[in-house]
């Protein structure tokens, strides 16, 4: 079991999160979105929010501004945080709009909240788990959008609870975190995704 948790970090990293989101989004809710629409969404969204931060996360590590893709370090955290917040304010004001996409704008909209508190915390020298951030922000998200489109999908939620878990044993696993920083982080994620949901429930 040792040897498998660690992967829950690679295959959860928070870099993906906003692509399972919109993944669930577009094709799990029985929503009205024609196809071609939905494959051009979900493109956008990895273009903006995986293949760019990769290019610009090679640039940094060939600089040595970064030592791996999990950027231990406090001071690592702090470019690709400060990007990651430009990314979302281009995405939510250019393909996600409100009027278009209501529900994945709040989400985008909570994961900026949650990036600018995580950034704010670095200055204060407290590093959070951005992992559990990505992840309870998720899980928070898809119980929003079964209680929207009343679709009761309890195995969803119980998978993402699951995976809450799975996460944090992995990042304690890596040594990564302490236990305070995996239960901030939960809260980072989870708060301004229970906040912005009284505005499109």
């Amino acid at each position: 079991m040792k040897k498998i948790l660690p992967l829950f970090s690679y295959i959860l990293h928070p870099i993906f999160i906003p692509v399972y989101a919109t993944l669930f989004y577009l094709f799990s809710n029985n929503s009205y979105f024609l196809n071609k629409e939905k494959y051009l969404v979900l493109l956008q969204v990895i273009i903006i929010t995986v293949f760019l931060p990769i290019l610009f996360f090679w640039g940094l590590r060939s600089t040595g501004k970064i030592s791996s893709a999990m950027a231990p370090l406090l001071s690592e955290r702090k470019i690709p945080l400060v990007l990651q917040c430009f990314l979302i304010i281009f995405l939510v004001r250019t393909n996600i709009t409100i009027e278009r996409y209501p529900e994945l704008h709040f989400f985008f909209l909570g994961a900026l909240l949650s990036t600018l508190i995580a950034l704010l915390l670095l200055f204060a020298k407290m590093k959070v788990s951005l992992h559990m951030i990505g992840i309870s922000a998720l899980t928070f998200f898809v119980l929003g959008l079964n209680l929207h489109f009343q679709t009761q999908n309890i195995f969803s939620i119980l998978f993402l609870i699951l995976m809450n878990g799975f996460i944090a044993s992995s990042r304690l696993e890596m040594n990564a975190h302490t236990v305070k920083e995996l239960i901030i982080g939960f809260l980072i994620g989870a708060l301004p995704q229970v906040l912005l949901m009284y505005l499109w429930l």
